[in-house]
Parts: structure tokens; C-alpha cells; sequence
């Protein structure tokens, strides 16, 4: 089986302008439009792309999340090959009441959290935004293992939360250098509610993705890009050319998501 023919769903994309502190040519390298993030995904035959705004989340400690999620809202429906995470930013008790409303969109398929960018300690209001979830039955993306979103922490509520799925963010990512947080805290999951994606830089990182997936399983694993933060192609190449089984690949890439999101399945991804 050629791997590049698997349509893969992309569980963890943005899309808009990145906005730095340092406000560097970067910022520019790292924005793209919902039209730039779909023809990435396209070309690296991502037929999916699950996007919450970056005018949600930055510039950190600064976003409207509420002005953020209702762009998102009306942009996702009107652009084929996205679906949406409706943000929650705990200072803003408005967030709680969009995210009540969105999740009942069929373009909106769960909620984004972000304690770094918004600078709040998960386990300050890691309990409200998972009982909320955990009423919806929601699945949660979280940034995951900066000092406010280590994720053994997020595991905690996880654990507390059966209802929730948890997607914990950037395998590899780590504070203090340590690639191993994210799998680590998948382990300690107590009701098989928790996963973790593929999207951090790290990832290309030879060895990583193959020993997360010894770890946990593929079927713990996400495909995700960070897209338009980091080309989309290149993380999906990671996954094509990585020393795992097709069946593997084929979990990694969609299977996982079709059956976390409830999404339909392609035929055709088997053949």
C-alpha cells in the first residue's frame, strides 16, 4: 500500500494571523488564511483539517476568544475540508456559553483549551472546563506540557472525567526537554479517555513517533500538523515514512479520528 494515498484527518490545525510577542518576520512565516490551510491539507491529501482560530488564542494573554470563536464560526461553515474546536478561555465566562451553543453545530466537534496562551494554571479552572465538558460529552484538545498544562495535571481531570476525551498536544513537547510527558500521562489514563497528536516539531525527531506508538499503542495516537505553524506536509510525511505497520498508519492517520469525532469513514483509505 502506497501510504500517500491514505486520506488522512488532521485533528489539530489553526488558521489566521500568528501574533508574537517579539512581532518578528516569523509571525508572517507562521500565519496562513482558512484558504492557505486548505490547500496544504489538500496537497498532502488531508481531507479533513479540526482548526480553531489563532485570533482566539493570541497574541497570549491578549485574544478575544469570543470575537475569535464567532469568525471561526461563520469561516468553517462556509469552507469545505474544515471542521472547527469551539475555544474556551476560563476568564471568559462568555466562552462557556459559545462553547454550549457551537457544540450543537455540526461543523463544531469539540473544545480547545490553551492555558499557556491564555495564562492560567489548569489546575485553577482545569475542574470547571472539564465538568462543562464532561456534561457535553466533548472531546478537549489541550496544549500540552508547558508549566501551566503539564500533562500529568491534565490527566488528573481526565481520570476525574471519564465522559471526556482528552487530546493531549505535541508529542514531545516538554517545558524542560523531556519528549516523554504527553505518553507518559496517556498511561496513567485510567478509563482509556486520553490520546495524544503528533503535531509539535518534535516530532520529526527519529525514533519518537515509534516509540510512542511501542508505548501506548496506535490507537492512542492523532495525526496532527499545527498547521499553518509548522507545513503540513512535512508532519504528514513523518507518519508516511515511519517505521510502523500500515494498520498502524492507518489508525494514526484517520481511523482514530473517524471513530473519536464520530466522522464518516472512507472506503477508499483501504483499498
Amino acid at each position: 500500500m502506497s501510504q500517500e494515498l491514505i486520506q488522512a484527518i488532521d485533528v489539530h490545525g489553526h488558521f489566521g494571523l500568528y501574533q508574537s510577542a517579539r512581532r518578528s518576520i516569523a509571525d508572517e512565516f507562521m500565519s496562513g488564511d482558512e484558504q492557505i490551510v486548505v490547500e496544504r491539507a489538500r496537497r498532502a491529501n488531508i481531507r479533513l483539517t479540526i482548526v480553531s482560530p489563532l485570533e482566539s488564542l493570541l497574541p497570549r494573554g491578549q485574544a478575544d476568544a469570543v470575537v475569535g470563536n464567532r469568525h471561526a464560526a461563520q469561516i468553517v461553515a462556509a469552507t469545505p475540508g474544515l471542521l472547527q474546536y469551539v475555544v474556551i478561555d476560563p476568564r471568559r465566562p462568555e466562552t462557556y456559553q459559545q462553547a454550549d451553543e457551537m457544540l450543537q453545530l455540526p461543523t463544531c466537534v469539540g473544545i480547545k483549551i490553551h492555558p499557556e496562551e491564555h495564562i492560567y494554571p489548569i489546575q485553577d479552572h482545569g475542574a470547571a472546563i472539564f465538568n462543562f465538558a464532561a456534561r457535553q460529552r466533548a472531546v478537549v484538545l489541550s496544549h500540552s506540557s508547558e508549566q501551566n498544562s503539564l500533562a500529568s495535571e491534565l490527566v488528573v481531570f481526565a481520570n476525574q472525567f471519564p465522559e471526556v476525551r482528552l487530546i493531549l498536544a505535541h508529542i514531545g513537547c516538554g517545558w524542560d526537554g523531556d519528549y516523554t510527558h504527553q505518553i507518559r500521562a496517556v498511561q496513567q489514563s485510567r478509563h482509556g479517555n486520553v490520546y495524544a497528536d503528533t503535531s509539535s516539531a518534535r516530532s520529526i525527531t527519529p525514533h519518537l513517533i515509534e516509540w510512542a506508538v511501542r508505548e501506548i499503542g496506535a490507537d492512542r495516537v492523532l495525526f496532527g500538523t499545527d498547521t499553518p505553524l509548522y507545513h503540513a506536509s512535512m508532519q504528514r510525511v513523518r507518519i508516511d515514512h515511519a517505521d510502523l505497520s500500515d494498520s498502524d498508519k492507518r489508525l494514526i492517520l484517520h481511523k482514530n479520528a473517524e471513530r473519536l469525532f464520530g466522522l464518516p469513514e472512507v472506503v477508499k483509505n483501504d483499498q
